[in-house]
């Protein structure tokens, strides 16, 4: 039997060697490893994104990186040449950089500037040719703010808003909250998370509020695009794992005026809050982008992003969830759908990972599976076999989920990067290392070169004591021989343009 190509063992897992023959119609046959760049010491939470730094006309990757938490590192950033794996540049971070970078050129010399937010808190600007500074956010200016004093802890990822100063730059718009020294259950130590505006020429701050409710934030906006009767609205969230929280809508102008009290609650969750982004799709075929969420308890909604009712929503009992969706074409119909893994057990202590495939127009569980241990990295999706119903790629963690978290004496991880072909129900490897991880990090997948074919960018990290330190990285381009007919729609964590917005 042949699925993709490739020779098929009747199994649990297909295995996806990078060395089996593909169809014969393509001019490539074999896949091949690139590069396989490798890092000692330092780690990831970050997924890479791809730009052109060195103008090669071959993509290059850039990603946060860094030590153990509260940990300096000169990597904090690291920009990766595509072509060769070899590093371009890289920047200092007092803490881990765990969020994703955004692009645009502000220096006007023709190669996109970099900005990425961590820990600490972290949020710079940096010149993408050259990785020198160029701004830098500075808690201690903002210290006697009534709102900015407490934007002092960890920045998610930003997004793009249209310029909001005629200066002829989009504004980022981006979040800071979430003290990571507050106990769990604990309301003390907790601040309010603070949504801002912020000037990509010098990080300047346009505007800013606090969340609707007091809460903190770990949740990364998403922007709702409007037209030239309605304004922008931004979707944001509260809460963490073990405290409550929302989901608002918000609109632009509001925020604009340091206002956030008009924002809408979409919907609650009481013990737990909202920690993935909401994804951005429409679900009933009106025109207007719906909103999809899911809360740290698992419990997913579906918004018309036009009337803001409730179109469906599920619940995956038993189980929490800090990961975000992948959108796609995953059943037969032409309503897009939604494919995202949850954890077992309660927090920190979950016991396994759970795959769950969600019908985008009834919110019905069409699949689920339970493989692999803790991994809070996100999927990304394509039609890798020409059938017409996207597959998703996705990490997982094999060992013993059942292990103590204070166990300390050392075992055996086993990274898996899998693909899940939805029209035959199979399973395929695609990439396997022992002594490996990944826990934050998603894949990348598009055309690196533009040659015309799929590449497949993924990090794994070293293992042998536990599940959560940095021990050293390696990041992998492997060059996949499946045509690309259309660009990727998602991509990459929150979709190929990083905005969490499905669309075809």
């Amino acid at each position: 039997m042949r699925r993709f190509g490739l020779i098929y063992w009747p199994a649990r897992y297909a295995v996806w060697s990078l060395a089996l023959i593909m169809l014969s119609c393509q001019k490539k046959d074999k896949s091949a490893l690139i590069w396989d760049a490798r890092f000692p010491v330092i780690g990831s939470q970050s997924s890479p994104r791809p730009m052109d730094l060195n103008g090669d006309g071959i993509q290059d990757l850039v990603m946060g990186a860094g030590k153990n938490e509260f940990e300096a590192s000169a990597y904090g950033i690291i920009a990766i040449d595509g072509a060769n794996g070899e590093i371009l540049w890289h920047h200092a971070a007092e803490d881990q950089v765990f969020g994703s970078a955004s692009f645009q050129d502000v220096n006007g010399d023709g190669t996109p500037d970099v900005f990425i937010g961590g820990r600490g808190p972290y949020l710079k600007g940096i010149d993408g040719r050259s990785g020198d500074l160029i701004w830098k956010f500075d808690t201690l200016s903002h210290q006697h703010h009534p709102v900015l004093r407490h934007g002092r802890f960890n920045f998610t990822n930003s997004v793009w808003i249209p310029d909001q100063n005629g200066d002829g730059l989009d504004e980022l718009l981006i979040c800071n909250g979430g003290n990571s020294k507050a106990a769990p259950y604990e309301t003390k130590d907790r601040y309010p998370g603070i949504l801002m505006v912020i000037n990509p020429w010098n990080g300047d701050v346009l505007a800013a509020d606090s969340m609707p409710d007091g809460g903190e934030t770990y949740l990364s906006p998403v922007v709702i695009p409007g037209n030239e009767n309605e304004d922008y609205r931004i979707a944001f969230g509260t809460g963490g794992e073990t405290i409550s929280g929302s989901l608002y809508l918000a609109n632009l102008k509001d925020l604009m005026k340091n206002d956030l009290s008009k924002a809408r609650k979409l919907v609650s969750e009481s013990g737990h809050g909202f920690i993935a982004s909401p994804v951005l799709v429409d679900l009933d075929r009106d025109g207007i982008l719906d909103i999809v969420a899911i809360s740290h308890s698992s419990s997913i909604s579906a918004i018309s992003g036009k009337t803001l009712d409730l179109l469906w929503e599920q619940n995956i009992p038993h189980t929490e969830c800090s990961n975000s969706f992948a959108v796609g074409q995953f059943t037969d119909d032409d309503i897009p759908d939604l494919f995202t893994f949850v954890s077992k057990g309660v927090w920190p202590e979950n016991t396994g990972s759970v795959q769950v495939l969600i019908d985008g127009e009834t919110g019905n569980v069409v699949r689920q599976e339970e493989l692999g241990c803790t991994g809070f990295s996100s999927p990304v999706a394509y039609d890798l076999n020409r059938d017409g119903i996207d597959e998703v790629l996705f990490s997982i963690n094999d060992y013993d989920c059942e292990r103590a978290i204070d166990d300390e004496s050392a075992f055996l991880i086993e990274n898996k990067l899998l693909i899940m072909d939805f029209a035959s129900g199979e399973l395929h490897t695609l990439d396997q290392s022992k002594g490996f991880k990944n826990i934050f990090s998603t894949p990348w997948i598009g055309d690196l070169d533009q040659d015309g074919y799929l590449d497949l960018v993924h990090c794994q990290y070293f293992s042998h004591t536990d599940i959560l330190s940095f021990l050293g990285m390696r990041v992998k381009r492997i060059d996949l021989p499946i045509k690309v007919r259309e660009a990727p729609v998602w991509g990459s964590l929150m979709g190929s343009e990083g905005d969490g917005i499905y669309q075809k």
